[in-house]
């Protein structure tokens, strides 16, 4: 079975050094079965081009001149590689070929592919070779007997039979790129750079896990890094972007790298021969990875109208020139980008209906997502500006723009460019986790939130978790459209699945928000933090985890400058948590902290007046949705003791959940059993209540079920539980559902500074949330 299929182009084996460091890359990376896909050496396709070039001037000093030039090229590298029997074979194998070339040339029978194929051919036998000297087993395989074309169109299921029939698991399997034969066995090639082709093909045929293609670079940059110093080197590039930079001449991957991969798992990465230790570009599906912005020059090419163009003849033209070539429509009009050498070759292609457009053109194309190339095309006209450049062609298309001038582009300029268009894409990535009321509400709300946020920083919404499914766009989901795409394109997920996928957004600054009620959610915080997420909860669990955990997320979150907002956890849109950060920081300290914290205990205990039973009241509530499915989870007053633990420690104090007295608005014994057999003794909830709002009203307060935390005489004293409440004080005159925070401070002292507010509701609850974004955003970017 082939694990992978690695390839090395021309540059990788220029001379004897570079092939024996692509033996070495074979001996840590390979394994038996593994392919190695591989280009002529060095710059001979350029040669054998030229002897074309010449035998069709009949030439034949010339001819003679490049036949030596070749022969002392080989030579030297077979001498320098092999040894024995081994290396007079190979260099008799060299001089009988090119025996042949020179007398097909002078009788006029040389065929162009046949003649260029051999670059491949003498690359895949002497690494083959030089790989046996090691004591590697290894093969050379001619392409020409794996890859068949019909009319231009690869054969793929026979090819595929052919593969795996030839293909030796228990051997290194070199194979030529770039080639391949037709149904009369003549020689045809893939076109210029088609190597890449050969390898994701070859991968395709060969049901393989991996293509590596390695190159002289060190992976897929923003722009090219010999011209611009600061070019970004990324990560993961998308397959789209990647095939569109092939199209517009970029050569880290041919035009056609891409199409066998589709519908495939196959990994595609592109890696530096001559450093090892850097790292890699992976080339990933669409919406695995964010777009990408990238600068790429265009250098002496002209531009060509053709009459009804159709997509078959712009890859046989491809294929013809040796160049990729990129096609749009501008104007009404259907235009080519031609590289200026093969103009002629082209307009005769179309016999008559090609015609010269723009020639002797110079310039840039941008690409970038479609929300952004606007405003870039826009930027990088007001730079070539400023420095007397004037674009003659400007043309938009999906994803790029092309300035094309009259001007070659000097690296002073395309720094330029490059630092006002590519450097500023800071971006930031929502990853939203809780669907329910609140978040559904929370996304009804965002497309107006990140239009607010738009003016000053880019902000994508890149995950929508459920908690078994899980909806992901690394580029960024429509906010207007998350329900339809949910329904058609989310998909199951494990904890390792999220956490793999975080780690591969690759954007300045990711939040994740937590609206879920989650306790295991809210135990993955930690692992968030380790994957350098910022953090926003609706969650009450981690803010009252053990504090020896909690202590850890914050110490890990300051160590890594992340940001946790946690407002609505408590108070659902009341701002109780700025107020006292912003009490703490203006240098007062807070003595006592009193209220209600919950919207449901607010309506129970506002709504009961004693004509009605209480326990009414609660099936009331939970027909309205008020309280949870099982309303004994709020009259236990367990999300209140939470609540008061997280302003606790808010303040600093250092408290665990059980450190807060907790009594419950219900009978300790109605909280065993099932909710049925709660129903069945309701009685003994109304005689509770009763008895306790008699109590209260003996005192002239309202019965209230409220949380403390106040310092008196340096103890602290935390509780929450039935409360009998002056008349006279806020607490007593809540509006139903309302919660209410009193506070008492150093300079709040005799008059307190309160703060009331609907506790509960979708609305207020996914403002709140909102309202940590927003402060979160500006924060960070």
């Amino acid at each position: 079975m082939v694990n992978q299929v690695h390839k090395f182009g021309g540059s990788s084996l220029s001379s004897a050094d570079r092939f024996k460091s692509v033996a070495n890359i074979i001996l840590t990376h390979a394994q038996a079965g593994d392919c190695v896909v591989v280009s002529a050496a060095g710059k001979t396709t350029d040669t054998l081009v030229k002897l074309w070039q010449s035998f069709q001037q009949q030439d034949t000093q010339a001819i003679a001149d490049i036949i030596l030039l070749i022969s002392n090229h080989q030579s030297s590298l077979i001498e320098q590689l092999l040894i024995a029997g081994a290396k007079h074979e190979a260099l008799n194998i060299l001089a009988t070929e090119l025996s042949t070339i020179t007398q097909q040339a002078k009788q006029g029978t040389l065929a162009e592919a046949w003649l260029l194929a051999h670059g491949e051919l003498w690359s895949a036998r002497l690494l083959s070779a030089y790989l046996g000297q090691l004591n590697v087993s290894a093969c050379a395989h001619d392409a020409r007997q794996l890859f068949i074309l019909d009319a231009g169109q690869l054969q793929h299921a026979n090819n595929q039979q052919q593969c795996l029939k030839a293909i030796d698991a228990s051997k290194i399997n070199v194979v030529t790129g770039f080639i391949a034969a037709n149904l009369q066995h003549e020689t045809v090639t893939l076109g210029r750079n088609g190597s890449d082709y050969s390898a994701t093909l070859l991968a395709r045929y060969c049901n393989a896990k991996k293509v590596s293609i390695w190159t002289d670079t060190q992976g897929v940059f923003s722009t090219d890094p010999r011209k611009v110093a600061n070019a970004i080197k990324y990560a993961r590039v998308c397959r789209e972007q990647a095939n569109l930079l092939a199209r517009l001449g970029n050569p880290v991957l041919h035009a056609k790298t891409l199409s066998p991969l589709k519908g495939t798992d196959i990994e595609l990465i592109v890696r530096s021969s001559y450093d090892l230790q850097g790292s890699h570009t992976e080339i990933v599906k669409l919406g695995m990875s964010k777009q990408k912005r990238f600068l790429t020059t265009i250098n002496n090419v002209d531009l060509l109208t053709v009459d009804d163009l159709s997509e078959g003849e712009v890859a046989h033209v491809s294929q013809l020139i040796q160049h990729s070539l990129h096609h749009f429509e501008h104007a009404g009009e259907i235009y080519l980008v031609v590289p200026a050498s093969a103009t002629y070759q082209v307009v005769n292609y179309f016999a008559g209906r090609a015609n010269i457009s723009e020639s002797n053109l110079n310039g840039v194309a941008i690409i970038a997502s479609e929300q952004d190339i606007a405003m870039l095309s826009e930027q990088s006209a007001a730079v070539l500006q400023a420095q007397s450049i004037h674009p003659r062609f400007t043309h938009f298309g999906d994803g790029y723009t092309l300035l094309l001038t009259d001007q070659v582009l000097e690296s002073d300029v395309l720094s330029l460019l490059h630092d006002k268009l590519i450097n500023k894409a800071q971006e930031i990535a929502l990853i939203i986790a809780g669907l329910g009321n609140v978040g559904t509400e929370f996304m009804r709300q965002l497309p107006s939130q990140l239009a607010r946020l738009s003016s000053g920083f880019n902000v994508k919404l890149v995950a929508l978790l459920r908690s078994e499914q899980m909806l992901v766009n690394a580029n960024g989901l429509d906010c207007e459209s998350w329900q339809q795409q949910g329904e058609n394109h989310a998909s199951p997920y494990q904890q390792a699945d999220l956490l793999s996928y975080i780690d591969t957004l690759e954007y300045e600054h990711k939040v994740v928000i937590d609206i879920t009620a989650s306790e295991y959610f809210s135990q993955l915080y930690s692992k968030f933090v380790e994957l350098n997420c910022h953090l926003i909860s609706a969650n009450k669990y981690a803010g009252t985890a053990p504090l020896s955990w909690y202590q850890a997320l914050r110490e890990d979150l300051a160590q890594r400058g992340l940001h946790w907002r946690y407002n609505a956890s408590v108070g659902a849109g009341l701002p109780i948590n700025f107020a006292l950060a912003d009490l703490q920081n203006s240098g007062d300290k807070i003595t006592r902290i009193e209220g209600v914290f919950s919207g449901t205990l607010s309506w129970l205990c506002s709504m009961y007046d004693g004509s009605k039973a209480f326990s009414d009241l609660v099936l009331e509530a939970q027909a309205l949705g008020f309280t949870e499915p099982d309303p004994r989870e709020d009259l236990s007053g367990r999300d209140m003791q939470r609540k008061l633990l997280i302003l606790a420690r808010e303040l600093g104090i250092e408290l665990e959940l059980d450190d807060i007295s907790l009594s419950a608005l219900m009978p300790d014994e109605l909280s065993a059993g099932s909710w049925n057999d709660f129903v069945d003794n309701k009685a003994s909830l109304d005689t509770f209540i009763k008895q306790h709002f008699e109590a209260a009203l003996q005192q002239n307060a309202a019965l209230c079920y409220t949380g403390l935390l106040e310092f008196k005489n340096s103890k602290l004293n935390a509780k929450v539980g039935i409360a009998y409440v002056p008349k006279s004080e806020a607490v007593a005159n809540l509006t139903p559902g309302d919660n209410i925070f009193v506070i008492n401070t150093q300079w709040y002292n005799q008059n307190a500074l309160v703060i009331q507010g609907p506790g509960a509701g979708k609305e207020v609850t996914a403002a709140g949330v909102h309202s940590d974004l927003y402060w979160l955003v500006q924060n960070i970017s």
